[in-house]
């Protein structure tokens, strides 16, 4: 069976991001950095990748990451919940700051990374996030062998998608980027993940040397 390439690209920023405010499943927008990210993206991808699928989180921020990409090909955005970002439970909507000052044992575990520690108030395990986005992307990229699709998430989701690529465990400390709509490259076969290429932020110079010349 021929592999399925994956472009998986996190959201354009939000002025959450920014704040180091954690979104969860809350739905926050791009904002206008954000959005400039998605437009340089898109224009990128049309000139450099063919591509015959595009998924994306319904949260509006990564659905409207993937909607621009989507515009630039003449393509519709297939949108998926399972590419949600985790569930921070009573996390959501408050600053790493306000987490460790308000939850500081439940801020421990989420530091330690622990698997099966699941944040107050319908939270989501580590476990358990894995668990969905390894079966989502079981899911779709099994309907496009040996083809290329794009998949718009989240932070977390493209951290369990790094982790399960290079088979590192989900209590090890990150050491790779997570930069909003960097594009990371993934093979997809029934036996699993394996990675091409991470964290490519080429379209992002570009916007920079763009905004340098106005």
């Amino acid at each position: 069976m021929e592999p399925t390439r994956i472009l998986a690209i996190r959201h354009g920023e939000t002025a959450w991001n920014v704040n180091t405010r954690l979104q969860g499943h809350l739905d926050i927008p791009l904002n206008d950095a954000g959005l400039r990210q998605a437009e340089h993206l898109a224009r990128a991808l049309v000139e450099r990748e063919v591509v015959n699928a595009i998924y994306a989180s319904d949260l509006s921020r990564a659905h409207a990451t993937a909607q621009a990409i989507a515009q630039s090909m003449d393509q519709a955005v297939s949108v998926h919940v399972g590419l949600r970002e985790r569930h921070f439970g009573s996390f959501q909507g408050r600053t790493y700051a306000e987490v460790e000052t308000e939850f500081p044992e439940h801020a421990w575990h989420w530091r330690k990374r622990t698997p099966d520690w699941t944040p107050p108030e319908g939270g989501e395990s580590l476990l358990a996030l894995r668990e969905r986005i390894v079966r989502t992307v079981d899911e779709l990229a099994a309907r496009h062998t040996g083809q290329q699709i794009v998949m718009v998430a989240h932070g977390g989701v493209l951290d369990i998608l790094y982790r399960a690529a290079t088979r590192i465990d989900l209590q090890a400390p990150r050491t790779w980027s997570l930069t909003n709509t960097a594009v990371n490259r993934l093979l997809w076969t029934p036996a699993g993940l394996s990675l091409v290429g991470w964290g490519d932020t080429s379209h992002l110079n570009a916007q920079a040397q763009d905004e340098t010349s106005l």
